[in-house]
């Protein structure tokens, strides 16, 4: 009996788009990220790689260099974050309908491999007025088919880790950072990523450290840094003599290229003091905001003292003005803060569609095997943080180009919105 060809209608989608086509024709009165500022040996490393017909080392060079400034004993470069991500998924002893508990407020990209591994994911909520989870509220979502606790450092604000850790120690699990939007921010000196057992990184044109596209994984387990490379960048092959490759795992080939590897090291040449920069500019911005009445902006933890900042963003107090936080946002976009808007589509139980559709049916690893319970996915199970996005406005990525004079400018906007709308 012949199977059904299934249809894929892709009329009236719109594809969502990333990096510089994302902020084609952006423009206003403080600066966006594009053009970036490079690192002047960039040129230089690229044509290396060239000249080299391709036999260069820049990959490895650009892991070693990674490490080293990370503190850090492995670097496994990959093609971008959520490759770097599903490596690290993959890579796991874990089994389909196993929990990974993770952030509700993130981006796709830190969800996917979980999906592609049939891991379920589980949403604790997030602490009141703020991006990110806490051990208060990761630990009622602990289960015993709970394996790891996926920690993200949203917009370079780093979660609280030692509390998590201790969690984490208490019953058995691993913890693992998505350090996507906190490249080089520090949490009681020591450095986002080198704060769990793992941690993956986006070096994509819009990040931080941003280069054409580009991620990396990082650990100080021999074991894991072996098994990702397996895994992740051999596509589970193993040689066998007088045969020759034999794939033992369904694996990847996500390799990062040796010209990208050429850009991520020249942009590492230069990224420590362009963090810096950005710390010093955001917490000048966000002291300006805190002096506005019903603008709240989001709270710099006591135990951060480097604030590598990707986003900045702030609330409002929906009780101090006539209008919402759509069109505050919209108000500020017109008034020329560039891409002023809400994230709403950060909080995943929410965007991820898939997940709901596939939870609702039960679909496989919703079934009962291997899911221990039923699933249900919305808004709703974060009120928190669906309360904090309601109320949230940010704009286009915090930039290295920000001077004193562009976060007085910011603030000026802010306020002349603020008044025009005040109740």
């Amino acid at each position: 009996m012949a199977t059904q060809k299934k249809d894929y209608v892709m009329d009236g989608i719109v594809r969502a788009k990333y990096g510089a086509a994302a902020l084609a024709g952006l423009q206003g009165a403080v600066p966006n990220s594009y053009p970036r500022i490079m690192g002047p040996n960039a040129l230089k490393y690229v044509q290396e790689v060239v000249e080299s017909g391709l036999t260069s080392d820049m990959v490895e060079r650009f892991e070693k260099a990674f490490a080293e400034a990370m503190g850090i004993k492995h670097c496994i470069a990959t093609p971008g974050c959520t490759p770097a991500l599903a490596v690290l998924a993959a890579s796991f002893p874990f089994e389909p309908g196993d929990e990974i508990i993770v952030s509700p407020i993130t981006d796709f990209g830190t969800l996917q491999g979980l999906c592609r591994e049939n891991y379920i994911p589980v949403f604790p909520d997030t602490e009141p007025g703020t991006v990110n989870m806490s051990a208060r509220t990761i630990e009622p979502c602990i289960t015993d088919r709970t394996r790891a606790i996926l920690v993200v450092h949203k917009t370079g604000i780093i979660c609280d880790m030692d509390p998590i850790n201790a969690l984490a120690k208490k019953h058995n699990l691993i913890v693992y950072e998505d350090v996507c939007q906190a490249v080089f921010g520090e949490y009681k000196g020591r450095k986002a990523g080198s704060l769990a057992y793992a941690a993956g990184y986006s070096f994509d044109s819009e990040k931080t450290m941003g280069s054409d596209v580009g991620g990396c994984i990082i650990t100080n387990d021999d074991n894991l840094a072996e098994r990702m490379r397996f895994i992740g960048q051999s596509r589970g092959a193993q040689m066998i003599p007088h045969f020759g490759r034999a794939h033992a795992e369904c694996g990847y080939a996500l390799r990062m290229p040796q010209c990208t590897a050429a850009i991520c090291l020249a942009q590492l040449e230069i990224i420590q003091g362009q963090v810096a920069h950005r710390d010093k500019m955001i917490r000048l911005l966000y002291a300006m905001l805190g002096d506005i009445p019903g603008i709240i902006p989001l709270p710099i933890p006591h135990y951060m003292n480097v604030f590598s900042c990707w986003m900045a963003g702030f609330s409002i107090d929906p009780k101090a003005f006539k209008c919402g936080g759509e069109e505050f946002a919209r108000q500020l976009s017109d008034a020329g803060l560039p891409g002023a808007g809400q994230g709403k589509y950060y909080l995943m139980p929410a965007a991820m569609l898939f997940l709901q559709r596939q939870a609702a049916s039960k679909t496989y690893p919703f079934s009962m095997p291997p899911a221990s319970r039923e699933y249900h996915y919305s808004g709703d199970n974060c009120p928190n943080a669906q309360a904090f996005l309601e109320n949230f406005i940010r704009w286009a990525t915090f930039s290295d180009k920000y001077q004193p004079e562009h976060c007085e400018i910011v603030a000026r906007m802010v306020r002349e919105v603020a008044e025009r709308n005040r109740v």
